[in-house]
């Protein structure tokens, strides 16, 4: 990876940073999109490119900011009810550090984000305004709230800004100008501020204005990252450039995309890859069995057989099958044997010996990485498999690192976070980030001399 900061983590095994759990409609723990590039994610941790350039960047926390504005880019976006109330303000929690550091020493703090996708519309719905309002509570403290991003009104607030406040500006995205990263909407943003801070990394991997336009346009202003940033990438870094071993990756989703054949140089890389989710499928079709109404792809067939000769026994497929005669809870169920999923039902979650062979492998490891479910874990029954690898991987003293927002989704609502290493706050952002992919938006704040 592109980046260090600091000293080298001291691991603690029972460490993490929780996830925040954006809102997912039913179908998506199950077919997950972000299955796409998994491999390739695990494939270059044999790779030098996570350690790659190893110049440290400049912190929050190194620099004075005392009467100087600092305009700071957080990740606020939370879920909202029908009232639009917070449901869960742990994104907000979770900022403090860095928001404290400012105001406890003088600064003059302007917090942009986004929520939702409102793309380029504003709503009443997504606005910020019950952000700024809980933060306040939270602070228990004044926190103003501008109408607009780079309007009269935010121009304004921010002007009034003294020593030790803070200013919410609009939902970013209410400005199509965001996404797009336009100069001019960049250099607006940038021209309110001393000093600019990254403290959103569920956002590193994108170039928006406000994650790498605006430092761009800062010129030869400070640009650091926040606590939250720094510590997300240390982590990432640290423990999977020199993984314990035995590592374990355990792979949900739904499709065998064609970035599988990846897969090759994931086998020089673990010592174990179990599969789960829908994507056993497809291998389970290569081997000649019956899948039923079970989603697979049948193009990909070819390519699950290369697979699975090229890895032998470090590929670890499921032996049985939980499967229903429909897509809810109520449907007619039975445990199959891997392969023997007879018509008119379709694959839902592993079986109880996959599940318990699964376990097993997990509570040998020194290293386990998670990303997807091995189910439709919000609809039970079909929730026990990821219920049992999440205890595994909790009870297991392995350095656990959940990436991707499906599987730390599920460790949040099975009540897992204390008992896990490791819930990244961006779940594509840890993908591309362990896929060594360099980011704009980190590269180019300030190294540290």
């Amino acid at each position: 990876m592109a980046f260090f900061l600091g000293e080298r983590l001291t691991l603690n095994p029972r460490h993490r940073i929780p996830f925040l759990p954006n809102q997912r409609d039913r179908y998506r723990p199950f077919f997950n999109v972000q299955l796409i590039g998994k491999l390739d994610v695990l494939l270059n941790l044999n790779q030098s490119t996570i350690s790659g350039n190893t110049m440290a960047k400049v912190t929050i926390n190194d620099i004075e900011v005392a009467s100087q504005s600092i305009l700071m880019r957080v990740d606020f976006n939370v879920p909202l009810n029908a009232n639009l109330e917070i449901t869960d303000d742990r994104r907000i929690e979770m900022a403090l550090p860095s928001i404290k550091s400012v105001i406890d020493r003088g600064g003059r703090l302007i917090l942009i984000s986004h929520l939702g996708r409102p793309k380029g519309v504003p709503s009443t719905e997504l606005s910020l305004a019950p952000v700024a309002k809980r933060l306040g509570e939270i602070l228990d403290n004044k926190v103003s709230f501008a109408t607009d991003t780079v309007g009269p009104d935010a121009a304004e607030k921010v002007q009034a800004l003294q020593d030790g406040e803070i200013v919410v500006l609009e939902n970013l995205r209410f400005d199509a100008r965001e996404k797009s990263g336009d100069e001019s909407f960049s250099a607006q943003l940038a021209d309110f501020a001393d000093i600019y801070c990254n403290n959103a990394f569920g956002t590193c991997h994108r170039e928006d204005a406000s994650m790498y336009g605006v430092p761009l346009a800062m010129g030869g202003k400070p640009k650091v990252v926040g606590t939250l940033v720094e510590k997300e990438i240390k982590y990432l870094n640290d423990v999977i450039s020199s993984p314990e071993r035995p590592f374990v990756a355990i792979l949900g989703g739904a499709k065998v995309s064609d970035k599988i054949k990846v897969i090759d140089n994931l086998i020089g890389v673990c010592d174990h890859i179990l599969i789960g989710g829908a994507m056993a499928y497809t291998f389970a079709l290569a081997q000649g069995g019956k899948v039923g109404d079970s989603l697979v792809e049948p193009d990909k067939v070819e390519l699950a057989k290369e697979l699975i000769s090229q890895a032998g026994d470090k590929l670890v497929l499921p032996v049985d099958t939980h499967c229903g005669d429909d897509f809810n809870a109520q449907c007619n169920k039975q445990v199959v044997a891997a392969g023997e999923i007879p018509d008119g039902f379709e694959g839902l979650d592993i079986g109880p010996e996959s599940a318990k062979q699964f376990a097993d492998i997990i509570k040998s490891a020194k290293t386990v990485v998670w990303n997807g479910p091995m189910g439709v874990f919000e609809m039970p029954p079909f929730d026990e498999g990821t219920k049992v690898v999440a205890q595994a991987i909790a009870d297991s003293e392995a350095i656990s690192i959940i990436g991707g927002g499906d599987s730390a989704a599920a460790i949040s609502q099975l009540g897992f976070e204390d008992s896990v290493t490791h819930v990244s706050t961006g779940g594509g952002a840890s993908l591309a980030m362990l896929e060594g992919k360099t980011f704009a938006a980190v590269e180019i704040l300030d190294d540290q001399a």
